[in-house]
């Protein structure tokens, strides 16, 4: 498998992809509407607010965050886990490994290719509200702008490796799944999804600063709202960049482990 036939079959597997995702839109307009909870959280936190703020969050610093925080969790999503786990199971991986393209750039561009179709549905609804309800709360600062853009690949790379790592696991068992609903629920929780990491327990916040779900959606919403300064965000980018490079380094290794036991479910 060499990089120049992989570069070369990018166009084409970002075009297949998105045909698939067009094929697939009601299904890809559910799964955009099983996104919405930071829409809700943001009502119930507003509602909060509007007796007495919440640390430093009033009612249009928590429209901000839940919005931004729809808006990268479309921009970071990602289920190669699924896919992974159903082609292990049914035996379709090995037709996928006669191919010149290793199954993971596969996966990986099947899943961005999906992202701007998400993105057309649900980003101009949340920026508009942004722009109308909470415009005053996020930062001004063009470098902290800048790294936010950084850190949404990041985030997304990070998902997508930890769906990847989720998804090999099937080579060692059965299905992988219940794997999955763990990480998830931690995922809920621990990314600022449901509840901005500001807003935890000391211990848990300083926990929270050394697992990856923080980098996934909590870090870049809070590069948008302008908590951090700029060595601080480095340093949050930094341990980022970490996590990516631990994941990817797990998954290729459990990869090639799982590839010498695999055995075609499907016969």
């Amino acid at each position: 498998m060499s990089v120049r036939a992989t570069v070369r079959a990018l166009p084409t597997l970002m075009k297949v992809g998105f045909a698939e995702a067009v094929a697939y839109r009601a299904e890809m307009l559910v799964w955009i509407l099983a996104t919405t909870m930071p829409v809700i959280m943001m009502a119930l936190w507003t509602a909060v607010a509007r007796e007495a703020p919440v640390g430093r969050f009033g009612e249009p610093q928590f429209v901000t965050y839940f919005l931004v925080t729809f808006i990268v969790r479309q921009m970071t999503g990602a289920y190669a886990a699924w896919e992974i786990n159903y082609e292990v199971r049914q035996g379709t991986l090995a037709l996928r490994l006669l191919r010149p393209i290793h199954p993971l750039w596969h996966y990986a561009l099947n899943n961005l290719a999906a992202m701007p179709l998400r993105l057309l549905i649900a980003v101009p609804v949340a920026l508009l509200l942004l722009g109308v309800m909470g415009r005053h709360a996020v930062t001004t600062d063009p470098f902290l702008w800048l790294l936010f853009a950084v850190s949404l690949f990041g985030g997304w790379l990070i998902t997508y490796l930890i769906n990847a790592l989720l998804g090999v696991l099937s080579f060692f068992m059965e299905s992988s799944l219940k794997a999955v609903n763990v990480y998830f629920a931690l995922y809920m929780v621990m990314s600022g999804y449901l509840i901005p990491v500001e807003l935890f327990p000391r211990w848990l916040r300083t926990a929270s600063d050394w697992l990856p779900f923080r980098y996934q959606i909590g870090y870049p919403v809070e590069l948008a709202t302008g908590v951090y300064g700029h060595g601080a965000a480095l340093e949050m980018l930094a341990r980022q960049a970490g996590f990516v490079a631990l994941f990817w380094a797990a998954t290729a290794v459990f990869w090639r482990q799982g590839l010498k036991r695999f055995a075609a479910y499907g016969g």
